[in-house]
């Protein structure tokens, strides 16, 4: 695995258990290196840390965006791992130039088949795709 795919995982992960658990990003971002049985590669904290504090910054305009694409979707009914794959892709399309729009819409539907499904990967993609169309105009 690509170490930015892996560190997008670990983002994914660290962001769930934030969403579950209301803890603070920087408090568990601590325990999940902590928790590791080997260190995690620099390069792939760097990243992961980035995108948590990313998203957790930036919530409130994260989730407004995605609710807004998300027709007849309530962000806080949506499944928790889908939400928070949507506020990864979300934050890197809004406020990361440097990532590519296409490789961000393509990681987090890849997140999507493989930690939740063929459907919440076509739904990831679909509002992502909005998102994208949006920021276009």
């Amino acid at each position: 695995m690509r170490k930015r795919s892996r560190a997008r995982e670990i983002a994914l992960q660290v962001l769930y258990q934030i969403d579950i658990t209301g803890d603070r990003s920087e408090d568990v971002l601590n325990n999940f290196w902590q928790m590791q049985a080997k260190p995690v590669d620099a390069d792939i904290q760097e990243f992961a840390i980035s995108l948590v504090e990313g998203v957790s910054k930036n919530l409130e305009v994260i989730n407004k965006t995605i609710a807004r694409h998300a027709a007849n979707w309530q962000i806080e009914r949506m499944a928790v791992v889908d939400r928070n794959i949507l506020r990864v892709g979300c934050y890197e399309l809004l406020f990361r130039e440097d990532i590519p729009i296409k490789v961000s819409i393509n990681e987090a539907v890849e997140l999507a088949k493989r930690y939740s499904g063929t459907e919440a990967a076509k739904f990831v993609n679909g509002i992502l795709d909005k998102i994208k169309l949006e920021k276009d105009k």
